[in-house]
C-alpha cells in the first residue's frame, strides 16, 4: 500500500488525524503549483531525515530550506562517517561517567546517536578550511550551504553511505536554495572563529550571516508568483526566521506581497510554556504571517516520526 493511501486508511483522529488532514493539503497545494520551503530545527539530520527528504528534493516537492547550521552540517558528518557512528541503546540510563567515557572516546552525543570527532568533524574541517582560505585569498564571500555544496560536488570527499540518503547532496544537485540563520551555532561555525581566534583566518566576513540570508530569503519569496507555503518541523530560529520574511517585507518595507498561503507544523511544544515556538497558527495571523483563509495545520507529535510520513506521502 503507498503511504498516502495507508496515512487515509489509518490515520483519522487527534495527531494521527491532524497528520492525515495535513499530509493531503499539502499535496494539493503542490499540484496546484505551490512552493514550498520546509525549516528543519532539532537533531533532523542526526535522525537521518535525509532518506526520506533527498526523494522529496528529487521530485521537485522541496523548494527551498531553513535549517539551523547544524541539521545542515551534521547531514554532511553522517554523509562521510556513517559507520564510525555509535548507537547508544540505553542512553535514558546513562550516568555522567559514561557520558564522560563517550568524550574520552572522541564521540559527541545526541540522544541515542554519537557523532565521530575524527572522521566526521575533523575530516569535513581540513578541506573546507582550505575552501575557507581560498576565498579569503580572492576576496570572496559565501554563505555556509556553498561552501558544503561546493565540498560535495567538488571536493573529492569519500562517501561512507549511500549518497541518495543525503538531502544536502540532492540539494546540490539541485542547486536548492538553502538559508541558514544562527551558523555561528555549529561545529563547523564554531571551528571557522577558532581559527580565526588563532590568525589561520583573518576574519569570520568570508562565510556571510543571518542578516544575508534575510535578505536573500526576501529575494526568494519575491522572485515567483506562485503561492508559497511553509511547513515548519520544530520551532527555535529555523521557523521563526524563515516565516518573519513576510512581516518584514510588508510592514518595514511596505511592499505588498501575499501573506504564506499554506502552514504546517510538527512540533510538541505548547505555547502555555511561554516559548513562542509553540505558537499555534492563529497567533501567527496578529503578527502579519498567515491569513484567515490561510490552510493551518498543527501536528502535536514527534518530527522524527511525523516528517518521514509527510515526505513519503508527497510521491506516493
Amino acid at each position: 500500500m503507498a503511504i498516502r493511501d495507508f496515512i487515509k486508511r489509518h490515520y483519522h483522529h487527534f495527531n494521527a488525524g491532524a497528520l492525515a488532514d495535513c499530509a493531503e493539503s499539502l499535496n494539493e497545494f503542490l499540484d496546484n503549483d505551490g512552493r514550498l520551503i520546509i525549516t528543519l530545527a532539532g537533531a533532523m539530520s542526526t535522525a537521518g531525515i535525509g532518506r526520506s527528504l533527498a526523494p522529496a528534493i528529487r521530485a521537485q516537492k522541496i523548494h527551498a530550506i531553513c535549517c539551523t547550521g547544524a541539521n545542515l552540517e551534521e547531514d554532511l558528518f553522517r554523509l562521510v562517517a556513517s559507520s564510525s557512528y555509535e548507537r547508544i541503546d540505553d542512553w535514558r540510563d546513562l550516568t555522567a561517567e559514561s557520558d564522560a567515557e563517550l568524550a574520552k572516546r572522541g564521540k559527541n552525543r545526541v540522544t541515542d546517536v554519537a557523532i565521530p570527532e575524527e572522521e566526521a568533524i575533523r575530516y569535513i574541517e581540513k578541506p573546507l578550511l582550505q575552501l575557507w582560505k581560498d576565498a579569503e585569498a580572492a576576496g570572496d564571500r559565501r554563505f555556509p550551504h556553498e561552501y558544503l555544496y561546493d565540498l560535495l560536488l567538488h571536493g573529492g570527499l569519500e562517501f561512507d553511505s549511500d549518497p541518495k540518503d543525503s538531502w544536502l547532496m540532492a540539494a546540490a544537485d539541485a542547486n536548492l536554495p538553502i538559508f541558514v540563520p544562527g551558523w555561528e551555532d555549529s561545529t563547523l561555525g564554531n571551528i571557522l572563529v577558532s581559527r580565526v581566534i588563532d590568525c589561520t583566518l583573518q576574519s569570520p566576513d568570508i562565510v556571510k550571516g543571518g542578516l544575508h540570508s534575510m535578505q536573500a530569503l526576501a529575494d526568494w519569496y519575491r522572485e515567483d508568483d506562485s503561492s508559497t507555503g511553509i511547513l515548519q518541523v520544530g520551532g527555535g530560529i529555523a521557523g521563526d526566521f524563515a516565516i518573519c520574511v513576510v512581516p518584514m517585507l510588508r510592514q518595514d518595507v511596505g511592499e505588498e506581497v501575499p501573506l504564506w498561503s499554506w502552514f504546517g507544523q510538527i512540533s510538541e511544544s505548547r505555547p502555555s510554556y511561554g516559548g513562542y515556538s509553540g505558537a499555534p497558527p492563529n497567533e501567527k495571523i496578529s503578527w502579519g504571517k498567515l491569513g484567515v483563509e490561510t490552510p493551518r495545520f498543527v501536528i502535536e507529535s514527534d518530527a522524527t516520526i511525523v516528517l518521514p510520513l509527510i515526505l513519503e506521502s508527497l510521491a506516493n
